[in-house]
């Protein structure tokens, strides 16, 4: 899979999203601006400017109409993808470090940070979907974080529930119409760095600093799957119509030498979504990889690092045509015939 460069940010980069269709991919970094990018060649589509911090994360609506993104300025602004226009800003005590839309649209959650004598909260505002009509300043429900504070968060199936996970390592599940908490489970021994959802919401994969992966049922948060890996992880993604899943992560910069960047720690590391396998790294970062998205139709992935870049990767027909579990079968029955002999 030979990768498509996007040079665009001249900081580290903190999120990427792809729109529905698979065919825009949108990237946030610290150096305060949004770029849109075509999928399939790499070609700048635009840039949206108005934070005066560093952007943290972004997301974009199911109609590819609207953008929303969170930065360290305290705002949430909701954009009009088409003309680059801001349409709105909330402004909060604190940092905003995740958003996410509903499936359609209607809502938008915001995470924002604990600081300042400020306590972490969850915030969902309404959304009018029309771009010259208004957007209400009321905020239609605030969760507050009093134990330990969300780091990550988003909607389940039918945006029935807002699963969020914590700098503690537990995942909290909360009813999305009331804001109750209905429950809270310790899946993580470390801070959760991304919540991702599988195509129909039924279960997500999160990525800790502990150095794991997990799928999460969303019903009752009970963990299905863990994949352990040797380096601290800042993202985690599901592929769709393959099984496997995508995990990014490497040591920080600071604690990062030569040796340890020779050691490969800054790969994009594949395992197979059932049976919990690595079955391949992609090299090319410099840097740790801060965030990895996957194409919505399945036909690529992205992958965004603190050198700067982002790399989009289209699967070639050797992803496509991989059948792991005839692989795993042939391993097993030598490993057998090799027994008795």
């Amino acid at each position: 899979m030979r990768p498509v460069l996007l040079q665009g940010h001249e900081r580290a980069l903190t999120q990427i999203r792809y729109n529905r269709d698979g065919d825009i991919i949108f990237s946030t970094a610290k150096d305060q601006h949004i770029c849109a990018w075509y999928a399939h060649n790499g070609e700048r589509l635009g840039t949206y400017h108005g934070h005066q911090g560093a952007l943290w994360t972004v997301d974009v609506d199911p109609t590819s109409t609207l953008l929303a993104s969170g930065a360290a300025d305290n705002t949430v602004r909701l954009w009009d993808i088409r003309t680059g226009k801001c349409l709105k800003v909330w402004d909060f005590n604190t940092a905003v470090k995740r958003v996410e839309f509903t499936e359609d649209g209607s809502q938008l959650l915001a995470v924002t940070e604990q600081r300042m004598g400020f306590l972490g909260t969850i915030v969902v505002f309404d959304i009018n979907l029309d771009v010259d009509g208004p957007q209400s300043d009321e905020r239609s429900m605030t969760i507050t974080c009093e134990e330990s504070k969300a780091t990550v968060a988003g909607w389940s199936y039918l945006s029935k529930y807002i699963i969020a996970g914590h700098e503690d390592g537990s995942i909290s599940q909360y009813d999305a119409k009331t804001g109750e908490q209905l429950d809270n489970v310790q899946v993580h021994e470390g801070l959760i760095t991304d919540l991702q959802w599988a195509p129909d919401r039924t279960y997500f994969i999160t990525a800790s600093k502990d150095k794991t992966a997990k799928l999460v049922n969303a019903r009752d948060l009970e963990v299905m799957k863990t994949y352990v890996t040797d380096t601290p992880l800042n993202s985690a993604s599901i592929t769709p119509k393959k099984d496997f899943v995508i995990l990014g992560g490497g040591q920080a910069a600071m604690d990062v030498t030569t040796t340890s960047a020779r050691q490969g720690k800054f790969e994009a590391r594949f395992y197979h979504k059932i049976f919990e396998d690595e079955i391949g790294r992609v090299k090319g970062h410099f840097g740790p990889l801060n965030t990895v998205a996957v194409d919505p139709q399945g036909k690529g992935y992205a992958s965004g690092s603190e050198d700067g870049y982002v790399r989009v990767h289209q699967f070639d027909k050797g992803y496509f045509d991989f059948t792991y579990e005839v692989e795993r079968q042939a391993k097993a029955a030598a490993a057998a015939q090799q027994q008795q002999q």
